[in-house]
């Protein structure tokens, strides 16, 4: 066993996203191994299960208030707050996960940023590419940073300016085992068919859900698609809206939010991605992990990482829908058996001494 050490992690709150999924899979995964851990929370808002046994702080420096006040004094001010928590569990490394403006004024710890997306490529145009360059030059110049895959290492170096030495690439950590137990805690809802195929993915621009369903439709496949997440009205009604006039309303389910989507995840007959960005996407490991085939698109970051060996026949350029279309043609019919060589290098038995080596 490595030496004992003290581990904090630091997130805005535990309300959906797949960067808090990790960050808790992470830190119980550290605890598991002899670690002291302590989860804080800048603002007390829970949606994920946490696991028994995992110190969870909410420090409730954010709020409604100071959302609206936000400017860099008072992010200051709750950073400093931060810091005096800190001190006073005496961590030996220091991760921090969704609140980079207000973290990256603590200085005097051994304090990594962790970044789950790759924000910098497919922007619409250059201009709003320049004013996201200077952002993350402010937020990340100097500063040490955990990346969850190569994609977004490179794009931050030769996009961004930053140091390579200053960027650590670790993937993120999965428990097969506790997965393969969430995917038999429930059953299926009545209503799902036999055979589906399914997305999953939070209802907003940049997941394409309209590029899935014009995909879905050309491919011809009589297998219906369930389509799993929540966003706002106007996401939610723009993705009914595509369904009625693709036609597709006897094809696809349309679901809310599940704290557990594992059950659905193992029983579908593949996973779909249609993102025009992603950082490392998880969902896409953890249908791996449980035995699902996926189809991706091949957008920075991360699916090119994760699709290896007979999986890349599946891994589609974005602008090719009838590619896209093809591919759930062929997994429709003969769909590909996921042998541990295309997740072994995500098993928390892997990821996780790269933490303890920080």
């Amino acid at each position: 066993m490595p030496d004992v050490k003290r581990f904090a992690f630091v997130v805005s709150d535990l309300y959906g996203g797949g960067a808090q999924r990790v960050l808790l899979n992470a830190a119980e995964g550290l605890r598991q191994r002899g670690h002291q851990i302590c989860v804080y929370l800048l603002r007390d808002k829970i949606e994920h299960r946490i696991p028994s046994g995992l110190e969870v702080v909410n420090l409730a420096v954010v709020n409604r208030i100071t959302k609206a006040l936000a400017n860099p004094l008072l992010e200051k001010w709750q950073a400093h707050t931060i810091k005096r928590a800190l001190e006073a569990f005496r961590p030996d490394i220091t991760i921090c996960c969704s609140c980079d403006k207000i973290t990256r004024h603590i200085k005097g710890l051994n304090l990594y940023l962790w970044v789950h997306s790759n924000s910098v490529e497919g922007l619409p145009n250059r201009e709003q590419q320049k004013k996201l360059i200077y952002k993350l030059q402010r937020l990340y110049q100097g500063k040490k940073l955990i990346v969850v895959s190569k994609g977004i290492k490179h794009a931050l170096v030769t996009q961004a300016g930053l140091t390579a030495e200053s960027i650590k690439v670790i993937y993120n950590p999965f428990d097969q085992d506790c997965l393969k137990e969430g995917a038999t805690e429930e059953t299926l809802p009545r209503h799902l068919p036999k055979e589906y195929f399914i997305h999953v993915g939070t209802f907003e621009i940049r997941k394409r859900h309209d590029r899935l369903l014009r995909a879905y439709r050309e491919s011809g496949s009589q297998t219906p698609l369930v389509i799993m997440g929540k966003g706002s009205a106007a996401e939610t009604q723009a993705i009914g809206d595509c369904i009625k006039d693709l036609g597709l309303e006897d094809k696809v389910i349309v679901m809310g939010y599940q704290a557990n989507p594992y059950p659905l995840i193992a029983s579908a007959k593949a996973l779909l991605l249609t993102s025009d960005r992603e950082g490392l996407p998880t969902v896409l490991i953890e249908a791996l992990l449980l035995h699902t085939p996926v189809i991706s698109v091949d957008c920075p970051s991360g699916p090119s990482e994760i699709l290896t060996h007979e999986l890349v026949d599946y891994l589609i350029p974005p602008e090719n829908e009838k590619g896209l279309a093809n591919a759930i043609k062929r997994m429709d019919q003969a769909p590909v058996i996921v042998m541990e060589r295309h997740y072994k290098q995500f098993l928390k038995e892997t990821v996780l001494p790269q933490f303890e080596a920080l």
